[in-house]
């Protein structure tokens, strides 16, 4: 039986990565994969086909708006199995990415359900047969998949999760989001543009309740706008499907029970670790409510057994979490020097419309946390390169500390947001300061040159608004 040292379950954007860095490091190195393809929910049923079908909306949007551009267009419509189609293209040509760059660093596959099955073995089961693998190290890297509601259960035509909803045969006429997190704010953005009646229902008192406040107002305004309707602080009582789709009530704001009707119903309400039959009750490692605590390293309290991405206790769920934890681990492993995540550090990108980018602690996070804050904010109303764009809407909130300029959180809403925020990842990174950042040139006409301003404004320096 072959020798590994590093078993790596999963093959997500946390696994994957983490495999092809432990091949580039020497490490003889396996993924055990349960599915038939590569990649994981991020690339099959999550990130890219999202992203995909947001930026045809925005195509969309544009050539709806011809006229504007000084172009006549006529006959516009939209072409869904063709969105569909180019949609899983990207996808598999990725997937095969992937499985080259597994030959290409000598990491070896074997499909089956992988499980921890103690020091220095994972089991693998696969048509009904069992095999065993050695490893020195072993990464749990299995993912998540969408929260349900109490009581209600996908059934891939009415009720939906991320996965159902990139399979429908047409643009529905109506749709119901419940949950106003990233999934379900670029969803309502996508169906919204392409003519869905969407109405958002969401249980906490904002959308995108994880980022700064002013960013969610700023979010709810351009939405409603928009003629998307959202109800907040709002919880789901029941989900009936019924003759026209699905029906449901909730309890708004003011404590009355409503009733909305729509063809599909998106269950967006967060996501759960996939850590069921894993084999980790073999293991010392700490698990509450199905997440894995680790440590710096993303060691468990099990030696030689890691956890990284959508099952960790305490980080966010996202993609490129997944990938840095993964590289940690693995770096770690290596006994290479590596610096272990800052979760301060860790930046969102929500690709909605208009796009959200932040990074670091929010206003009340900060002020919560003791700081001396001073703010500092521009929006893209003086910038021109966003005017050319024809998105002039948002602005940048730059979160600093008082005495020193620390920069300690960037909060973009805007054009772009999701791009230019690399800017605001670096100062994190490197702990700059509001006087490195405004003092640095930055090029014009760019969207990006609102950053130099942002940072200026804390110290009431802004050229342009």
């Amino acid at each position: 039986m072959a020798k590994y040292d590093v078993a790596i379950i999963g093959s997500g954007p946390g696994g994957y990565v983490t495999a092809i860095r432990a091949g580039e490091l020497g490490l003889k190195t396996v993924v055990i994969e349960k599915d038939a393809f590569l990649g994981g929910t991020c690339l099959h049923v999550g990130c890219i086909p999202t992203k995909v079908l947001l930026h045809h909306a925005e195509v969309y949007e544009h050539l709806k708006n011809a006229a504007e551009y000084g172009f006549e267009v006529s006959g516009l419509k939209v072409n869904w199995a063709g969105t569909l189609a180019r949609k899983d293209k990207i996808v598999k040509k990725h997937a095969k990415g992937i499985e080259m760059l597994f030959k290409k660093n000598k990491v070896e596959l074997v499909q089956g359900w992988g499980r921890y099955a103690g020091p220095g073995r994972v089991s693998v089961e696969k048509d009904g047969k069992e095999s065993e693998i050695e490893a020195a190290n072993i990464i749990l890297a299995t993912g998540s998949e969408a929260r349900m509601l109490p009581g209600v259960e996908a059934d891939g035509k009415t009720i939906l999760t991320n996965r159902e909803i990139l399979q429908l045969a047409e643009i529905p006429k109506s749709m119901i989001v419940v949950g106003a997190g990233a999934v379900g704010v670029e969803f309502a953005s996508i169906f919204h543009t392409f003519g869905t009646q969407v109405t958002i229902l969401e249980a906490l008192p904002r959308v995108v309740p994880v980022e700064d406040e002013e960013i969610s107002a700023e979010l709810d305004k351009a939405f409603r706008k928009k003629g998307i309707q959202i109800f907040t602080s709002s919880a789901v009582e029941s989900v009936k499907k019924n003759a026209g789709g699905v029906s449901v009530t909730f309890k708004d704001k003011d404590g009355k029970s409503q009733t909305l009707e729509a063809e599909k119903i998106l269950i967006a309400v967060g996501r759960r670790p996939l850590t069921e039959n894993c084999g980790l009750e073999k293991s010392r490692a700490k698990v509450e409510r199905g997440f894995v605590h680790a440590g710096p390293y993303m060691e468990t309290e099990e030696k030689g057994l890691f956890a990284i991405g959508d099952i960790v206790a305490g980080l966010p769920q996202l993609a490129h979490a997944a990938s840095a934890e993964g590289i940690v681990a693995v770096t770690h492993i290596a006994g290479k020097p590596v610096q272990p995540i800052v979760k301060t550090r860790i930046p969102g990108a929500t690709y909605c419309e208009p796009q959200i980018g932040s990074i670091g602690l929010t206003e009340k996070q900060a002020r919560d946390a003791g700081h001396a804050v001073k703010v500092g904010k521009f929006p893209f109303l003086g910038n021109s390169k966003a005017t050319i764009l024809g998105s002039h809407g948002g602005f940048i909130k730059i979160v600093s500390e008082e005495s020193y300029g620390e920069v300690l959180g960037v909060h973009i809403i805007g054009p772009l947001a999701t791009e230019i925020l690399a800017e605001a990842a670096t100062v994190l990174q490197l702990e700059g300061t509001v006087d490195d950042m405004m003092n640095m040139v930055h090029a014009h006409p760019t969207v990006w040159e609102a950053m130099g301003e942002a940072f200026a404004s804390v110290r009431g320096l802004q050229i342009n608004f």
